[in-house]
């Protein structure tokens, strides 16, 4: 099998970190495979690519060199510190293969506008390609939520946005954007990881198309949205009618110090209480908040409040609190998205992945937000894929 590139957009976060630590430990022998749903099974038999054949980097703002950050990430107990030492002459591999780039705040142009700052990000992907003789590359957006924008008519075709980023003003577009654009229009997948705007939007949706380029998204569903996919379609079933369904979410890492800001808040809890809104109805009171706690680091702690009515009129309530920590259970998601990707891709898939919609709160296409069917529809795609390998095999 060829090697495919993994492109990550904030390699140097604790979830790019923790995915490319994962992904080599895993290669080594000294870590399982443990939060890795294509290591489940059903994946067996599979042509699924292997860790080792991954050709990991990307690109941050961050300056520090990996294997530091794969050191801070270790001591914060996001994953086993004695991990680092054994990866190292590996970490700075992939450290060679990380661009440090310099970004641009959202309300404020990129140096020399968006047309430079996307021509940037395409000599950055087209390099890392040629360098790596890569056949294909998988862009992975990690890097922390952006602010909302205005979904304006420009956005609907190519030929319009094209214009626009010729001439817009600051705050017409985010960097996670531009780098889905960039993505699609070098002949890369792309998946968005973040709740931040990107391949969902038509003009993009089109370039995909058009090009026969797979992408997925968006944000990924790791705890509390995870649990509300699965308790929700519960109450559904049994009948039982939701009155108010209430969360407070408390973090305290980089991504909660984004979060603090109220645009960048705003873009997440969008995401967030979409599923439950769908799956409820209008009449349900359905509300989530985010909390910046410094001291929580990369633990978050999720409590929900269900307020529901039972037979003959009987008000009763579910709480829970989950506690996990954020990166843990993201980056093995991230590598779970790769693999799948690529393996549609190698069938010719196109366009929006809807067999992916069980990683994310927000799926692009899934047409439906009850895991349990979400999960349903991935094992029936997968049962396709084992029997195409099968007639390849015996063809």
């Amino acid at each position: 099998m060829s090697k495919t590139g993994v492109y990550l957009v904030g390699a140097c976060g604790n979830v790019g970190v923790t995915a490319i630590v994962g992904a080599l430990a895993i290669s080594r022998g000294i870590a399982d495979a443990t939060g890795m749903v294509t290591e489940g099974p059903e994946f067996r038999g599979l042509p699924l690519p292997l860790l080792n054949d991954l050709v990991l980097g990307g690109c941050d703002v961050i300056r520090t060199p990996l294997k530091q950050r794969a050191a801070e990430v270790g001591e914060s107990r996001i994953f086993p510190s004695k991990l680092v030492e054994p990866l190292k002459a590996q970490l700075d591999e992939v450290d060679a293969r990380i661009a440090r780039i310099e970004g641009f705040a959202y309300g404020t142009l990129p140096k020399g506008g968006y047309l430079a700052e996307l021509a940037r990000i395409e000599e950055r992907l087209a390099r890392f390609r040629s360098e790596n003789g890569l056949e294909r590359l998988i862009v992975v957006n990690v890097s922390s939520t952006e602010p909302h924008f205005a979904e304006t008519p420009e956005f609907d075709t190519p030929q319009a946005l094209m214009a626009a980023l010729g001439k817009a003003g600051a705050g017409f577009c985010t960097n996670t954007f531009l780098n889905a654009l960039a993505a699609l229009r070098q002949g890369c997948a792309f998946i968005n990881f973040t709740p931040s705007q990107a391949s969902e939007l038509p003009a993009l949706r089109k370039i995909a198309r058009d090009s026969r380029l797979p992408h997925a998204g968006k944000d990924g569903k790791t705890g509390e949205t995870l649990l509300k996919t699965v308790l929700g379609p519960m109450f559904i079933a049994r009948n039982l009618r939701v009155m108010s369904w209430v969360g407070n979410n408390f973090l305290g890492n980089s991504d909660g110090k984004t979060l603090d800001a109220p645009a960048a808040k705003d873009s997440k809890i969008r995401q967030k209480d979409v599923a439950l809104r769908e799956m409820l109805g209008g009449d349900a009171h359905v509300q989530t908040d985010i909390k910046y706690v410094p001291s929580l680091g990369d633990w978050k702690t999720a409590w929900d409040l269900v307020h529901f009515k039972g037979f003959l009129g009987t008000e009763m309530t579910l709480s829970f609190t989950w506690q996990g920590c954020d990166s843990a259970l993201a980056a093995p998601l991230v590598l779970d998205l790769v693999r799948l990707t690529n393996m549609a891709w190698e069938r010719n898939e196109s366009g929006m992945l809807a067999q992916l919609a069980p990683f994310f709160k927000n799926p692009l296409d899934g047409h439906t937000h009850d895991f349990a069917q979400q999960m349903a529809g991935l094992y029936a795609w997968l049962d396709g894929c084992r029997a195409n390998a099968t007639r390849k095999r015996t063809s």
